[in-house]
């Protein structure tokens, strides 16, 4: 069907027995799927139920064993993703796949067919504006990539797949690094292009809200395989947590009053610099004591990164003091930190927090080294090792068939929950959880909040760093809100609310003072 002639209700795209196996494991089991044009419909799943692989078939990065793609009613063969983009598809990876040092409309424009040999930015710039007010998008063209937030590298995504003519849209977790104001801006440009008849495809792990408020029917997998299909209208957060997993989850934790103890960790104006010399952090002062939860609430890249890796050790300051338990440790090493009881789980689960070619023996012995009980003399105690990682394996849930499994043939939730296992089995005074959750589905969140708790109970201070505003609120004694390397204020978070923490996530008021 020409896409000229496309109309609401007709079928975009369709899936029949899409099956793909990898060496152990069935990652889609005879899937069927489809779309209507005019129509948002979300696949849901917890991390490993295949999602990704399906999104990666209909976009031609992987090839199916089995089954067949239809797209406006005939039948495809997609060899890469330029088949796919010819045909009008277009996917928005949650990793984003800019150019930082080039500006907006050049990336837009790279690799474009119609740029042809000279480039006319002008023509581009007037076509892009055109697309950007029809659908609501606000966006300076000649900034550089590396100058915007996470929610203006989404739009430019966006931007990229319909300038190339996407009538049918992929969007891998749309809203996970997004302020509430850029989710709302986002929501709306959505319902916006299926007013115009594109079809969307959001597939999401755990922002089970979104999926109430933007899609008309669900399709819910689970270890390959699905197990739901149901229109929007009739479905819960709750039954669609359920679907996922296979069980009740708890949603919104009851945050837990414990006695506050002495202070552990005070901030002191602390400034440090990023990775490209600018000030990332401009005078941050706070304090977390014993058995509190002390949350601050940004979007990606307002210096909750640098702040982390400073008070971890791992970046040095520029001005102030870190104090742990009254003892200056602004300069203190990050062994000499874990060794005072400084625990530090790191958002790159992957590149930081892990060695993906290394056993999970090896992994947890990563803060076990420097442990006389593990280790004597430099030689490691691997029989004592293995058995430790057995006890993280089954008390943690961690799905892994032995510990001398490698931990880059985990999956990002099992991966996290080994992460937290070796960290929060050594009792630190201070946790530092820098975005604890990001990128898992509803139950690994479920139960990494819940250990959060526990070590609360425990009388550790915790520094939570998250990106999700409604865990923040949710588990958090007091919220700080980060935006351009500074606190807008601290909260109690019985008393913050919602929209006033948002908007000051996004920077729209004004700094209050700090109490």
């Amino acid at each position: 069907m020409p896409m000229e002639g496309i109309k609401r209700g007709d079928t975009a795209l369709e899936a029949r027995g899409i099956t793909k196996r990898y060496p152990g494991v069935v990652a889609n089991d005879h899937i069927d799927f489809e779309i209507k044009a005019g129509e948002v419909h979300a696949i849901l799943g917890e991390n490993g139920a295949g999602k990704t692989t399906l999104m990666n078939i209909l976009f031609g990065l992987v090839q199916p064993d089995e089954g067949e793609i239809y797209v406006y009613s005939e039948k495809v063969n997609f060899r890469s993703p330029l088949d796919a983009i010819d045909l009008g598809i277009g996917m928005v990876h949650q990793n984003r796949k800019l150019i930082p040092a080039h500006s907006v409309i050049e990336n837009i424009i790279l690799g474009h067919p119609r740029a042809g040999n000279i480039l006319n930015l002008k023509r581009t710039g007037e076509e892009i504006t055109e697309l950007c007010d029809k659908y609501g998008y606000k966006i300076d063209l000649k900034a550089k990539v590396w100058q915007l937030s996470e929610g203006e590298k989404q739009v430019v995504e966006i931007l990229k797949a319909l300038y190339r003519g996407a009538k049918i849209l992929i969007l891998d977790e749309p809203t996970s690094a997004l302020a509430p104001p850029e989710t709302k801006k986002l929501l709306a440009s959505i319902k916006a292009m299926t007013r115009d008849e594109l079809a969307i495809i959001p597939f999401i792990t755990h922002k089970l809200p979104i999926v109430l408020t933007v899609s008309e029917r669900v399709t819910v997998l689970r270890r390959g395989k699905i197990t739901a299909r149901l229109a929007t209208a009739g479905a819960t957060e709750e039954s669609l947590a359920k679907e996922m997993v296979g069980r009740e989850v708890i949603f919104r934790l009851e945050r837990v009053e414990v006695e506050k103890g002495k202070p552990i960790l005070q901030v002191e104006n602390l400034s440090a610099l990023n990775d490209k010399r600018f000030l990332a952090l401009k005078g941050v002062s706070f304090s977390v004591h014993e058995g509190e939860i002390f949350g601050i609430a940004g979007v990606s890249g307002n210096g909750q990164q640098v702040l982390a890796e400073v008070l971890a050790g791992l970046r040095k300051a520029e001005g102030g003091k870190v104090l742990l338990d009254g003892i200056n440790i602004t300069h203190s090493s990050s062994l000499e930190r874990w060794q005072m009881g400084v625990g530090y789980i790191p958002s790159e689960r992957v590149e930081v927090g892990s060695i993906g070619d290394f056993s999970l023996v090896e992994n947890v012995a990563m803060n076990y080294y420097f442990d006389d009980d593990f280790a004597k003399h430099g030689i490691m105690d691997h029989k004592k090792l293995r058995k430790l990682t057995q006890e993280f394996i089954s008390e943690y849930d961690v799905a892994a068939p032995s510990p001398n499994t490698t931990a880059k043939s985990l999956s990002g939730g099992n991966l996290q929950k080994l992460i937290l296992a070796r960290v929060i089995s050594r009792k630190p005074r201070l946790l530092i959880a820098n975005l604890p959750t990001q990128g898992l589905d509803v139950g690994a969140t479920e139960f990494v909040q819940n250990k959060l708790i526990q070590a609360k109970k425990e009388k550790a201070g915790i520094l939570l760093i998250s990106e999700d505003l409604d865990e923040i609120l949710s588990l958090s004694d007091w919220v700080a809100p980060i935006y351009e390397g500074e606190l807008m204020g601290i909260f109690p978070g019985g008393e913050a609310k919602r929209e006033n923490i948002g908007a000051m996530m996004a920077g729209l008021k004004q700094k209050v003072e700090v109490i």
